[in-house]
Protein backbone atom coordinates (compact mmCIF):
# COMPACT_ATOMS: atom_id res chain seq x y z
CA UNK A 1 0.00 0.00 0.00
CA UNK A 2 1.20 2.96 -1.00
CA UNK A 3 1.97 5.93 1.68
CA UNK A 4 -0.87 8.85 1.82
CA UNK A 5 0.33 12.03 2.36
CA UNK A 6 -1.69 13.29 5.74
CA UNK A 7 -1.76 17.44 5.75
CA UNK A 8 -2.69 18.96 9.02
CA UNK A 9 -6.15 19.03 8.83
CA UNK A 10 -6.55 15.08 8.05
CA UNK A 11 -4.01 14.52 10.87
CA UNK A 12 -6.56 16.57 13.84
CA UNK A 13 -9.47 14.42 12.28
CA UNK A 14 -7.69 11.24 12.14
CA UNK A 15 -6.59 12.04 16.27
CA UNK A 16 -10.10 12.96 16.98
CA UNK A 17 -11.34 10.14 15.29
CA UNK A 18 -8.58 7.46 17.28
CA UNK A 19 -10.20 8.62 20.41
CA UNK A 20 -13.59 8.43 19.90
CA UNK A 21 -15.22 6.99 16.74
CA UNK A 22 -18.57 7.60 17.51
CA UNK A 23 -17.27 11.61 17.72
CA UNK A 24 -20.09 13.14 15.22
CA UNK A 25 -18.34 15.03 12.35
CA UNK A 26 -19.96 17.81 13.40
CA UNK A 27 -18.22 18.08 16.70
CA UNK A 28 -15.08 16.64 14.48
CA UNK A 29 -15.58 20.22 12.50
CA UNK A 30 -15.71 22.22 15.32
CA UNK A 31 -12.75 21.30 16.79
CA UNK A 32 -10.77 21.73 13.66
CA UNK A 33 -12.58 24.74 12.56
CA UNK A 34 -13.69 23.44 9.56
CA UNK A 35 -17.27 22.50 7.76
CA UNK A 36 -19.28 19.23 8.49
CA UNK A 37 -18.95 18.84 4.92
CA UNK A 38 -15.27 19.17 4.83
CA UNK A 39 -14.67 16.57 7.35
CA UNK A 40 -17.25 13.44 5.56
CA UNK A 41 -15.10 14.72 2.63
CA UNK A 42 -11.63 13.55 4.71
CA UNK A 43 -13.41 10.90 6.02
CA UNK A 44 -14.31 9.29 3.04
CA UNK A 45 -11.36 10.16 0.99
CA UNK A 46 -9.00 8.44 4.43
CA UNK A 47 -11.23 5.02 4.09
CA UNK A 48 -10.83 4.98 0.32
CA UNK A 49 -7.02 5.40 0.85
CA UNK A 50 -7.22 2.92 3.21
CA UNK A 51 -6.32 4.74 6.27
CA UNK A 52 -9.11 4.39 8.11
CA UNK A 53 -10.51 1.27 8.13
CA UNK A 54 -13.51 1.35 9.11
CA UNK A 55 -15.47 1.93 12.90
CA UNK A 56 -16.67 -0.82 14.96
CA UNK A 57 -17.52 -1.66 18.62
CA UNK A 58 -14.82 -3.50 20.31
CA UNK A 59 -15.77 -6.62 22.71
CA UNK A 60 -14.37 -6.88 26.07
CA UNK A 61 -13.43 -10.69 25.81
CA UNK A 62 -13.05 -10.79 29.86
CA UNK A 63 -17.01 -9.53 30.02
CA UNK A 64 -18.02 -12.55 28.15
CA UNK A 65 -16.12 -14.78 29.87
CA UNK A 66 -12.82 -15.19 27.75
CA UNK A 67 -10.46 -14.53 30.93
CA UNK A 68 -7.28 -16.18 29.26
CA UNK A 69 -5.40 -14.28 26.44
CA UNK A 70 -2.60 -16.03 25.21
CA UNK A 71 0.12 -15.78 22.30
CA UNK A 72 1.20 -18.91 20.88
CA UNK A 73 3.81 -19.20 18.49
CA UNK A 74 3.40 -22.11 15.75
CA UNK A 75 5.99 -24.11 14.36
CA UNK A 76 4.55 -26.27 11.15
CA UNK A 77 5.61 -29.75 10.13
CA UNK A 78 5.50 -28.38 6.34
CA UNK A 79 6.04 -24.50 6.06
CA UNK A 80 4.73 -25.10 2.28
CA UNK A 81 1.01 -25.65 4.41
CA UNK A 82 0.90 -22.12 5.46
CA UNK A 83 -2.12 -21.27 3.10
CA UNK A 84 -4.06 -24.14 4.31
CA UNK A 85 -3.32 -23.58 7.72
CA UNK A 86 -4.44 -20.16 7.74
CA UNK A 87 -7.50 -20.97 6.01
CA UNK A 88 -7.93 -23.37 9.00
CA UNK A 89 -7.02 -20.75 11.83
CA UNK A 90 -10.11 -18.37 10.14
CA UNK A 91 -12.28 -20.97 11.25
CA UNK A 92 -11.55 -21.19 14.74
CA UNK A 93 -13.30 -18.28 16.67
CA UNK A 94 -11.21 -17.99 19.45
CA UNK A 95 -7.86 -16.93 17.03
CA UNK A 96 -8.24 -13.37 16.89
CA UNK A 97 -4.94 -12.63 15.00
CA UNK A 98 -2.36 -14.85 12.97
CA UNK A 99 1.15 -12.89 12.05
CA UNK A 100 3.68 -14.30 9.58
CA UNK A 101 6.49 -13.56 11.19
CA UNK A 102 10.58 -13.41 11.50
CA UNK A 103 12.63 -15.62 13.71
CA UNK A 104 11.63 -19.21 15.32
CA UNK A 105 8.10 -19.10 14.36
CA UNK A 106 6.35 -20.00 11.28
CA UNK A 107 3.49 -18.04 12.44
CA UNK A 108 2.13 -16.28 15.47
CA UNK A 109 -1.27 -15.89 16.43
CA UNK A 110 -3.42 -14.61 19.44
CA UNK A 111 -6.06 -16.55 20.98
CA UNK A 112 -9.14 -16.14 23.78
CA UNK A 113 -10.51 -18.48 26.08
CA UNK A 114 -12.69 -19.13 28.47
CA UNK A 115 -9.70 -20.68 30.93
CA UNK A 116 -5.98 -22.77 31.14
CA UNK A 117 -8.45 -25.89 30.44
CA UNK A 118 -10.44 -24.41 27.64
CA UNK A 119 -6.84 -23.01 26.39
CA UNK A 120 -5.52 -26.76 26.85
CA UNK A 121 -8.39 -28.16 24.59
CA UNK A 122 -7.71 -25.43 21.78
CA UNK A 123 -4.12 -26.14 21.41
CA UNK A 124 -4.77 -29.71 21.80
CA UNK A 125 -8.01 -30.38 19.84
CA UNK A 126 -7.82 -27.60 17.23
CA UNK A 127 -4.24 -25.64 16.63
CA UNK A 128 -2.41 -29.70 16.76
CA UNK A 129 -4.00 -31.62 14.07
CA UNK A 130 -3.09 -28.25 11.92
CA UNK A 131 0.09 -29.68 11.15
CA UNK A 132 2.31 -28.76 13.43
CA UNK A 133 5.37 -29.80 14.70
CA UNK A 134 5.29 -28.08 18.08
CA UNK A 135 4.10 -24.72 19.36
CA UNK A 136 4.89 -22.14 22.15
CA UNK A 137 2.72 -20.60 24.26
CA UNK A 138 2.72 -17.48 25.82
CA UNK A 139 -0.38 -16.10 28.42
CA UNK A 140 -0.75 -12.62 29.12
CA UNK A 141 -1.32 -11.63 32.53
CA UNK A 142 -2.62 -8.07 31.50
CA UNK A 143 -2.45 -5.80 28.55
CA UNK A 144 -0.71 -2.52 30.12
CA UNK A 145 -0.68 -0.18 27.05
CA UNK A 146 -2.99 -1.02 24.61
CA UNK A 147 -3.62 1.98 21.94
CA UNK A 148 -3.98 2.81 18.59
CA UNK A 149 -1.12 4.50 16.39
CA UNK A 150 -0.56 8.06 17.20
CA UNK A 151 -0.91 10.37 13.81
CA UNK A 152 1.86 13.67 14.34
CA UNK A 153 0.41 16.80 14.28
Amino acid sequence: MAKIELDALDRKILNLLARDARMPFLEVARLTGVSGASVHQRVQKLEQAGVLRGSQYLISPEAIGYETCAYIGLYLKDPSHFDRVVEELRTIPEVVECHYTTGAFDMFIKIYARNNHHLLNIIHDKLQPLGLSRSETIVSFNAVIDRQMPVDD
